[in-house]
């Protein structure tokens, strides 16, 4: 019984440092304003504001396959970041995102024909992908990757290209003004 009041009386104290408005869920996800379909965002009480005229240029890092099927999270993520800014004041045209696939996740991002004999299911990023493309986002297929999973060039999704390596894609990236944004 003493050790049950000593839990309450402790998750009672931590409880205070945490207000209910800093508490959110899965409910307060909505739809942005430039990918609707994908990339889901939730309104923030910021402290940092974005200064008006940002521009960003971000470089996304994707190794990680999604599983069959499924919605890659890095070409979320990279959805997320446009609808999140394009919601908070940054002009579309501010944002120039390149996204650097490689290991298992070029998997995801070959065309639907070339994902289906790999997996037996038709590819859910298709349209992400063309969502993501229709808004600029650069997408770039480590050839070194490619090499190992026996994926060419014509395998791809349309609107993905084919770099030299992954380090090649995010060095030029670096030097044209790119950060990268891992995940």
């Amino acid at each position: 019984m003493k050790l049950h009041i000593i839990l309450l009386s402790i998750a009672f104290s931590v409880s205070a440092f945490f207000p209910a408005s800093a508490l959110a869920g899965p409910d307060d996800f909505g739809p942005g304003p430039l990918i609707e379909e994908f990339g889901q965002i939730a309104p923030v009480d910021v402290d940092m504001p974005i200064p008006v005229g940002t521009e960003f240029r971000v470089a996304f890092d994707l190794v990680d396959q999604a599983e069959a099927g499924s919605l890659n999270r890095g070409l979320i993520s990279a959805a997320r970041f446009l609808n999140m800014h394009v919601a908070n004041g940054v002009p579309a045209e501010n944002l120039h995102l390149a996204v650097v696939v490689h290991g298992g996740a070029v998997q995801d991002v070959t065309n639907n024909a070339h994902y289906f004999s790999m997996t037996g299911e038709n590819s859910a990023n298709t349209a992400l992908i063309d969502a993501l493309r229709a808004h600029g986002v650069a997408v770039y297929v480590c050839g070194q990757s490619a090499a190992y999973y026996d994926v060419s060039n014509d395998d791809l999704h349309t609107g993905v290209n084919m770099a030299l390596s992954a380090m090649t894609a995010h060095a030029l990236l670096q030097q044209d003004g790119y950060t990268l944004n891992p995940f």
